[in-house]
């Protein structure tokens, strides 16, 4: 009963804690919550202490969490969830239209947690969504096309960073290549999307042979054909499901770099209410209140 009141109190640390779970990394939860890594850690060592609990395993590579900590991420999520809706219960209610682009590489969960919350918290926003490859929005927010959208790469002029999210090799799990075969290649083929080379580019930087198996305008299509077990591929984690399996350095596929994303928002936007989806869309993508 005493953690549960201490834990009560803890609101802005379980908002670090989901953050730092989902980013697996101080310096990029840092980024994404706008404060200095020794402050992320100050509260994380806090949040341990009031807990009495480990919450992590600081490692080389990053942030892992710990038995423990595993048991509290969904119940801080809900928290979250839970203060957000008491938030709204006490804001005047907001009116218009909004235009949203969002990648489809975001997960079916993630795509519900935005739309249906923003929707529950603004329900006199209409708002108009749709998900692609990202290459064409930021001309799309210049022209006023788009009022907010989410960008796969953080560097684009303008665009305020997102929680980074770790990519994975995926296979299906009697899927067997030796290192002294090819890699059976799922990739996306659509204009300028940078995750047609992606894989590829990471086999050829390790010596790992490859050639192209299956190719797909849509995550949906590349997840389908490593599902099937003809080809292996790249997924975002959030893309990752129990059918499929991670494939490992030791096995010939190599560590992925993270993905950066970024968000835009358009100076014709009608600019509190998308001011609003920012915020809901950063705090799904950390977990988080805004």
């Amino acid at each position: 009963m005493i953690k549960q009141e201490r834990l009560a109190k803890c609101g802005d640390a379980l908002r670090t804690f989901v953050a730092v779970a989902d980013c697996r990394n101080i310096t990029h939860a840092a980024t994404a919550l706008g404060r200095t890594q020794s402050a992320i850690s100050v509260q994380i060592g806090k949040l341990e202490e009031t807990l009495e609990v480990r919450l992590f395993e600081r490692q080389a590579r990053g942030m892992t969490l710990t038995a423990d900590g595993e048991k509290l991420l969904p119940v801080a999520r809900n928290i979250m969830s839970e203060l957000s809706r008491v938030g709204a219960l006490f804001e005047d209610p907001l009116r218009g239209r909004l235009r949203v682009g969002l990648p489809d590489d975001y997960a079916e969960t993630l795509l519900e947690t935005v739309l249906f919350d923003f929707s529950q918290r603004h329900p006199m926003v209409e708002v108009s969504a749709r998900s692609g490859c990202t290459s064409g929005f930021p001309d799309e927010i210049r022209r006023g096309a788009l009022d907010v959208a989410v960008v796969s790469h953080a560097d684009i002029p303008g665009s305020a960073p997102l929680a980074p999210e770790p990519n994975l090799w995926a296979s299906a799990p009697s899927f067997s290549c030796g290192p002294d075969r090819p890699a059976p290649l799922a990739v996306l083929e659509r204009g300028n999307c940078s995750w047609r080379h992606f894989g590829a580019d990471a086999l050829e930087t390790a010596g790992r042979a490859w050639r192209v198996a299956y190719i797909s305008e849509s995550f949906a299509g590349v997840r389908a054909a490593i599902r099937s077990g003809l080809a292996v591929g790249v997924l975002p984690k959030s893309l990752m499901e129990p059918a499929l399996r991670e494939l490992t350095e030791s096995e010939g596929f190599p560590a992925l770099p993270l993905t950066r994303r970024g968000i835009l928002m358009s100076q014709h936007a009608p600019q509190e209410v998308a001011q609003a989806m920012v915020d809901a869309i950063r705090c799904a993508t950390v977990g988080a209140t805004p």
